[in-house]
């Protein structure tokens, strides 16, 4: 009979967990659904805490081993954003065409990235706020000489933002979108109307 009691109650103190827990997702995903259409904000608020992450590193002259390891996960992200979802060599490879269009007289295809802009701000900014708790820990201050980090990260960017350029001049593509035309309403209203 205790048994009995004693299960119920664990059963309902469960429940009462479940359901708390659904409630703090249901609001985390409000929240990103809110910030969802604010790049601005989004990109403004990431950067604050990078560079308050990066205050913390240089105050507390710590943590470079994590630091390090955020900048290679960032760099990762940058080339995903940067990269088509189609790889226009593989293409070539496989059907000898490629998906982008390299002629004028070709169709349009918008660039679609491998990593979209959100997932890509959501990565970074969750990476940094996990880089940032490891730096209240001194497990994770592994010492190391710093200099050469930094250096060999500065020669890692170079080197595949190198390739990375030489790929988007090869297969023809820009992946931003600032600088090509864009139709707006009133140029559809006005068009209309003659």
């Amino acid at each position: 009979m205790m048994e009995d009691s004693g299960q119920g109650l664990i059963d309902s103190k469960l429940g009462k967990a479940q359901t708390l827990m659904k409630k703090l997702c249901t609001t985390y995903q409000v929240w990103l659904d809110r910030w969802t259409p604010k790049t601005v904000s989004r990109w403004i608020f990431t950067s604050v805490l990078i560079a308050s992450f990066l205050i913390r590193i240089i105050y507390k002259q710590g943590w470079y081993i994590i630091t390090y390891a955020l900048a290679i996960y960032h760099l990762n992200l940058l080339l995903a954003f940067l990269t088509p979802k189609t790889d226009p060599a593989f293409e070539e490879e496989d059907e000898g065409e490629s998906e982008l269009p390299t002629k004028q007289n070709e169709e349009f295809r918008p660039f679609i990235r491998r990593l979209p802009e959100f997932k890509f701000w959501y990565s970074a900014t969750k990476a940094t706020i996990v880089a940032f708790f490891c730096t209240f820990f001194n497990i994770f201050d592994i010492p190391v000489f710093w200099p050469i980090l930094v250096m060999y990260f500065i020669t890692l960017f170079c080197i595949t933002m190198k390739r990375q350029i030489k790929h988007m001049i090869r297969y023809r593509y820009i992946p931003f979108t600032f600088g090509k035309p864009r139709f707006e309403k009133t140029d559809i209203h006005s068009l209309s109307e003659k």
